[in-house]
Formats: C-alpha cells, structure tokens, sequence
C-alpha cells in the first residue's frame, strides 16, 4: 500500500510531466486520457510527445515501478482508486480570445460521478490556468451538484498553479522555487501540504510553500505569466530602440538593468518573441475576463502587441540584408517555439512564415531537430522541410535564426559560407557574437545595427 496515491486527469505537458516525476518517487499514480492511442503510449512508457528528460523518466518507471504509473481511459475508475486527484485539462482559446473551461467543466462532472462511489474524504486539486472564481464557482459547485457531496466535509478543493516552462518542465517540476496553494479550506490546503512534504522532503527547505484563497492562488498564474510575457516585449521594444542608433547593443542593456536586484536578468532576451501554449493564451484570457468586469487593459495590449510585431521587424531585417526576397530561397532554423520541445503552439515561426507570404515570399525552406513532424501538422505545405541543417541552408540566399537549439550555436561563418548561395544572415536569438559574424558575413541581429 503507497502512503499517496494520486488520479491526473489530462495528459498534456503538465499531467504527464507530474505524473511521471510523482511515480519516479514511489506515488501511485493513475493517469486517464479518453485518448486511446496516447494512453496506449504512456503504458508502454513512451511519452506522446517530446520534453526533455521525459522518455528517460518514463522508461526507467515502466523498467523499474510499471505498477507506479497506469494510464486508462476511464476517469470516474482513476478518481475512484485514488486519495487525490489533479485537474490538469487545457484551457484553450476561444476565438473570441476568451478562455475555453469546457474541459474543465467536464471533467468536474465526471470527478461528481467517481465521488457518488466514495465513502472516504477525497481532494480535488485544480492544476490548469484558470481565471479567478473558476475553482469555486464551476469546479467546487459541479462536483457538490452531481455527486451530492459538500466541499470541505466530504472532499478538499484547492488550486494550486504550475509554474512549468516547456523544454524544461521535468527539472521545473521536480526544483520548483515556490509552491502555491490556494485552499477552499484549512483541511484542504493541509493535505496537499503533507503530500509536497512527502514528495518533495528537503528540497521545501529552500522552496517556500504559500496558502492562500482559492481566487488569490487562480490569478497568480496570470500574474506571473504576464509579467514573463511583459519583460520580453519589453526587452524587445528596447531592441527596437538599440536598432535606431549606431554603437548600442541591446544585450549590454539588458545585461545592466537585469542586474538591478528588483529586476533580475531573466526573460530580458530580446528575439523574435514569445510563443508557446500558455503565454499568448493566458495574457489574452485574464484580459478578456478583465473586459467581462469592467476593465481594460492597456498594458497587455501593448504586450501582444510588440510580441507580434517581431516577425514583421525580423522579415523587415531580412529584405534590408538580402534585398526583395521573392523568388528567392529563405531558411529558418528552428521551428519550435523554444528549444527543447516539439510544440509549435504560437512558435514565432508560425508569425515570420505569414509575414513572408504576405509579402510574397514562398520559397521557404525549414529545420528543426525535433519539430518538424508537428511544424507540418501546422504549417502544412507553406515550409518545405530540411531533414539537417546543411539540406535546409544548400542554395538559400537568406537564412533567418529563430529557436535558439544548441546544435545551431555551433555553427561558424563558413557553416554559413559553404552552403548558401549568397551567406545573408539575420539573428533573431542573439546566439551568435556579433563582430565576428559581421566581419565574415552580410549579417543582422535583433537589438543591434550594423556599425560598418
């Protein structure tokens, strides 16, 4: 018998990423997906979906503990067999940029079903990005109206936000450098405290654990994937800035107001911007809810706002190196939104392949180590797809750097030099040391002008 026993109801980056790290420290756990194919995979030990550390994770359970993590497919069973359970489903964007809780909602309602068959107390925990309210007023009142159960007697209900970044989330979610608890009541929020003790032992010795309202835990999430979102479009209007004068490089900016201790230097990366599933989606939500109470937001506009316009600057870059680039071979490297993962939801590529088209550029060319696969199921035929770096650069006449791989920093000028048909280069990372690339090459870089 395991001293915890937990039911993940979603199997995306954060359900997966937690179930398995929870079963790599000897907890039960009992995922459930109505996805037949991807429950199959999870079983065999095979993640559906590439994240860093994660297949290794999972082949080392399914060797070691195969009876530590199960995934099946029906999630009233999973609630059932569990002491707590974790609402891990997405939140997607509805067209209207509103958020989408139909998942949410559903999976409610089948938690009030499993808990109709228990006799014992059980804790509902809410892992996905919601707006404020949402924890409570759907989850906690769907559960109480099918099940007929009483929140606080009969079941906890807390909201604890993740803070997992994607390329990285196993090592997010195993080092986290706080925990946040949102508790309907004392008994709620004390019983997923005792389980991150147990999970986590000594690591709480210099990772903070908060407890809070339900509400107040809902809109830290918002808030700090704002402020994230916020200091790299700001990071990128001061790149903006550096590109109108000779002699500024915005790394040095950055470099000296991140080191300002109420500041701190991380996600002052200026580049192509920011993708992914959860910061588009999550600034775009907490706004449109704001707008359903009354209140608009002029700060995130201007967010979204200059993060969009980066491809437009990148391909402006670009035409300024290489001339008009119709008819003409265009490269990216890296279609992924960020290095270590295959997703492409919001890639900055997805933005600088429009903004190519538009222009009547069509001859794109693409490579990425580990997204092409789900780069075609977005992009379709608009990229022709490089199976190396060498195939995606022969004969192109612009190559533009967009997702910052390792593989791609070890590139030299005469990488650049003996592939291309006419080497023009432009940086949309900063990975690449500017005097040295703009002696050998035509080249440009985000934040920086051309000082010959």
């Amino acid at each position: 018998m395991y001293k915890h026993s937990v039911s993940i109801l979603g199997t995306g980056f954060i359900g997966l990423c937690s179930a398995a790290c929870f079963a790599d420290k000897d907890i039960k756990v009992i995922a459930s997906t109505h996805n037949e194919r991807k429950a199959k995979l999870i079983n065999e030990g095979n993640p559906p979906f590439f994240e860093a550390g994660l297949k290794e994770m999972m082949t080392r359970i399914k060797n070691n503990n195969p009876e530590l993590l199960q995934c099946i497919l029906d999630p009233i069973q999973a609630v059932v067999e569990t002491d707590i359970t974790m609402i891990t489903q997405g939140t997607p964007m509805r067209e209207d940029k509103s958020i989408d809780l139909s998942y949410i909602e559903s999976t409610a309602r089948e938690i009030g079903e499993a808990l109709k068959k228990k006799d014992r107390y059980h804790l509902v925990v809410v892992r996905s990005t919601v707006v404020p309210g949402t924890t409570r007023n759907l989850v906690g009142k769907i559960i109480k109206q099918v099940s007929g159960k009483v929140a606080g007697k009969d079941f906890g209900l807390c909201m604890q936000p993740e803070f997992l970044a994607e390329g990285s989330s196993v090592s997010d979610t195993l080092h986290p450098d706080r925990i946040v608890i949102g508790e309907f009541d004392e008994k709620s929020g004390a019983m997923l405290q005792e389980f991150y003790e147990y999970f986590y032992g000594k690591h709480l010795e210099q990772c903070p654990i908060l407890r809070m309202n339900l509400e107040s835990a809902e809109l830290v999430k918002y808030g700090n994937n704002c402020l994230l979102s916020t200091k790299i479009s700001y990071a990128n209007e001061f790149a903006n800035f550096a590109q109108l004068v000779p002699n500024v490089d915005i790394i040095q900016v950055m470099k000296g107001v991140g080191l300002d201790y109420r500041i701190n230097p991380r996600f002052l990366g200026a580049g192509a911007g920011f993708g992914g599933s959860c910061f588009h989606k999550d600034v775009n939500a907490i706004m449109a809810w704001a707008k359903s109470n009354g209140y608009d937001s002029r700060l995130l506009k201007a967010v979204l706002g200059i993060n969009d316009d980066q491809a437009i600057k990148i391909v402006d870059m670009a035409e300024e190196l290489a001339g008009n680039l119709k008819g003409k071979k265009v490269t990216l490297l890296g279609l992924a939104f960020k290095p270590g993962t295959d997703d492409m939801r919001e890639a900055a590529s997805i933005r600088v392949v429009k903004e190519l088209i538009k222009r009547g550029i069509t001859n794109i060319h693409g490579y990425d180590p580990k997204a092409n696969k789900t780069a075609k199921l977005e992009l379709g035929n608009k990229v022709k797809y490089a199976e190396t770096i060498e195939e995606a650069l022969k004969d192109s006449e612009c190559a533009l750097l967009i997702t910052e791989w390792e593989e791609f920093k070890k590139l030299t000028p005469s990488d650049f030099k003996k592939s291309m048909k006419t080497p023009n280069l432009v940086d949309g990372r900063r990975i690449y040391d500017f005097e040295e690339y703009n002696k050998a090459l035509p080249f440009r870089a985000i934040g920086r002008i051309n000082l010959n």
